[in-house]
């Protein structure tokens, strides 16, 4: 039998499956299903875009919002709701305090029944929902946050306006701080604003016989707004941070690639298409799929070829640095780079990890909006003398925008100096550094 006949069956080995099935799973990661006779049809077989959004951008903020109190934010969340608890013990234990024994709040006890009510029923339902709080069940706790507000300033202020001071109002503001991490901090915002602007309103056109009356108000406005809006502006810089830090360990993961090679999601993309090829290899083997090929299974094929070549010939000048700016959603709309000859690939693993971390303390040290990063490798720059014949130096032009050296970290000129000996000056208010890098000549490995 010839060896090379299109007939011959292929001699496999159920271990050996390949890179993708190993990398992937089994049979749940392959783009089309399994050979059935007579119903596989050219859809099944059309192989499936790997889904980009996965490893970067929306799609790694979509499923980090996705589970709000990981990494942390539960503890965060259990922290906030009881400094809300101890805000509505506070105002529970005014409102008992001020009772006189002659008239009894009813309109002030009743928005009391009813947010403690509404408090504990949230609560449960996100429990139960996994932590979380959709925006039906946020706009009916709104909803009831507003009968709450309108009964206690009717019962402290509307009915007898004898300088009695709200209670349960200001405390909804304690409800909002413990949900802050359960909704986006713009929600939470927004509520609050407008329950200090409704209360504030009632103060405003309320009737008083005595100036002094008007601290507690002041005090009460205070309680219901300041704790919502400082919960909201912690719980946003810790989101903030933790998606810094993820996108940070993703990228970092390019620091280890070869000078030129594709990025991540180009490598997953290529263990997709290694799983597709060898399961159609494996269903010929199999006899599930006969020979010849049918025209679908034919075009599959060529399709799966045709994408093969194009990854074994693309990427083959973009270096690790490239990936690292592209593919980073924190580094990419700040960072530019200009590595006509691949340069950044030459860099020793030290070298690379002070460079990245240069770029990213450069950029995570500063608040300003316009601040951005330009950099410039090469040109090669010759050698002399007998100890540098192995060695291949260049520089580095690392400039800046917005970045103000004395606000520069101590730790980044570290980074620096693990890059190569530097010279750094300020032009125009933004830093500028030079970097002079020495590597080995891959003439020479």
């Amino acid at each position: 039998m010839n060896h090379f006949n299109d007939t011959a069956p292929i001699a496999t080995h159920p271990r050996a499956r390949g890179v993708g099935l190993r990398m992937l799973g089994g049979s749940s990661e392959r783009s089309w299903p399994p050979a059935s006779a007579g119903r596989r049809t050219r859809a099944d077989l059309l192989p499936l875009r790997f889904p980009r959004t996965i490893l970067r951008g929306d799609g790694r903020i979509s499923v980090f919002r996705s589970d709000r109190n990981g990494l942390g934010a539960r503890h965060l969340g259990i922290g906030m709701s009881v400094s809300g608890a101890f805000i509505g013990v506070f105002l529970l234990a005014r409102l008992i305090i001020d009772w006189d024994p002659a008239r009894v709040p009813v309109l002030s006890i009743l928005a009391w029944v009813i947010l403690l009510a509404t408090a504990v029923a949230v609560n449960i339902v996100a429990c139960k929902l996994g932590c979380r709080l959709p925006l039906w069940l946020f706009l009916v706790s709104l909803g009831v946050c507003v009968i709450v507000v309108t009964l206690d300033l009717a019962g402290s202020w509307g009915v007898s306006g004898a300088g009695d001071f709200p209670t349960a109002a200001p405390a909804v503001g304690a409800f909002l701080l413990s949900i802050v991490t359960l909704r986006e901090t713009g929600d939470i915002t927004m509520a609050a604003v407008a329950l200090g602007l409704v209360i504030s309103a009632a103060t405003l056109f309320k009737t008083r016989t005595d100036l002094l009356t008007l601290g507690p108000d002041i005090l009460s406005i205070a309680l219901a707004v300041a704790p919502p809006l400082v919960g909201a502006s912690i719980v946003q810089a810790f989101r903030r941070m933790v998606q810094r830090e993820l996108d940070l360990v993703l990228v970092q993961s390019t620091v280890s690639q070869p000078r030129f090679a594709v990025g991540m999601l180009a490598s997953e993309q290529l263990a997709r298409l290694d799983l597709d090829a060898e399961t159609l290899l494996d269903d010929v083997a199999q006899g599930r799929t006969a020979l010849p090929l049918a025209p679908s299974a034919a075009a599959t094929a060529a399709s799966l070829a045709t994408q093969l070549r194009l990854h074994l010939i693309e990427g083959r000048t973009e270096t690790w640095l490239h990936h690292a700016i592209t593919e980073s959603e924190f580094l990419g709309p700040v960072a530019a780079l200009s590595d006509p000859a691949g340069l950044a690939g030459l860099l020793s693993p030290p070298q690379r990890d002070g460079l990245l971390l240069t770029i990213w303390l450069l950029m995570g040290d500063t608040a300003r909006s316009g601040a951005s990063i330009s950099l410039r490798l090469g040109p090669i720059a010759p050698t002399y003398g007998a100890l540098l014949h192995r060695k291949v130096r260049f520089s580095i032009e690392l400039t800046t925008t917005g970045v103000s050296r004395r606000r520069v970290d101590p730790e980044t000129w570290q980074a620096i100096r693990a890059v190569g000996p530097h010279v750094d000056s300020n032009r125009a208010g933004s830093l500028w550094v030079d970097i002079e890098c020495s590597v080995d000549n891959p003439a020479d490995a």
